[in-house]
This record gives C-alpha cells, structure tokens and sequence, in this order.
C-alpha cells in the first residue's frame, strides 16, 4: 500500500503545482494588464493637460473636472493594484509550499528507491559470495 501511495502523492503534488503556477500566471497578468492600463491613463493625462493648456479658457472647467475624475480612477487603480499584489504574494506563498510538500514526496521516493537498491545489491553480493565459497570448496575437495 505504501508503495503505490507515494507516486500518487507524487502526481497529485505534481497537479497541484502545476495549477498553483496556472493560478499565479493569471494573476501576474492581470497585474500586468492593471500597470499597462495605469500607464495609458497617465498619458491621456497628458494629454489633456496639454489640450487644457493650449486653450485655458475654453478647458478650464471642464478640466478640473475631468482632473478629479482621473485622480479618483487612478486612486480606484491604485488600491486594485495593491489587493492584486497581495493575492500575488499569497499566490507565490502557496506556490513555494506545494513545491515543498512535492519535492519531500520525491526525496521520500528517491530514499525508497535507494535503499531498496542497495538491500537487492546486498542479496546479490550474499548469492555471490557463496557461490564463490562453495566453488572454493569444491575446488579444494578436489585438489585435497
């Protein structure tokens, strides 16, 4: 029963990092698509101020509007951003200790497997050793 446990625990760690790293990959872009997306507001920004500059009188209240509804989108981005890094580190945390528990389970396999290498290496060098003690005596029956 042993035996045959530890390579399923192997495969279902093996599953389990594998979907912890599917998870962490669609966080990561999801970061990415909030950076790229603060990015480009930032330049329409830019922009702006300098269509608001351009023409003060014609942009001037209509601007300030806009400013604050800017700063308030680019507050909301802000803590968005900040929740997404957090559920990153979290991710990243719970990566590393499923990688953990699948590298015991293959260190636990890998002792195993050792040992019971070394334990069919010792019967043979035992099966060995009497053959060759039994041909000794053979020999020296038959040359005494």
């Amino acid at each position: 029963m042993a035996r045959k446990g530890l390579p399923t625990l192997i495969r279902l760690a093996k599953f389990e990092v594998d979907e912890k790293r599917r998870a962490l990959t669609i966080l990561q872009t999801r970061e990415d698509s909030l950076l790229a997306a603060m990015a480009a507001a930032q330049e329409e920004m830019a922009r702006e101020q300098q269509v608001a500059a351009a023409d003060p009188e014609a942009a001037g209240f209509l601007f300030g509007a806009y400013a604050a509804a800017w700063l308030a989108r680019r507050a909301n981005m802000e803590r968005s951003l900040a929740a997404l890094r957090k559920e990153i580190e979290k991710a990243r945390d719970e990566l590393a200790e499923a990688f953990r528990r699948q590298k015991t389970y293959e260190i636990t396999q890998a002792n195993r497997e050792r040992r019971a290498r070394e334990e069919a290496d010792r019967k043979e060098q035992a099966t060995l050793d009497e053959i060759g003690l039994n041909l000794y005596r053979r020999r020296d029956r038959e040359d005494g």
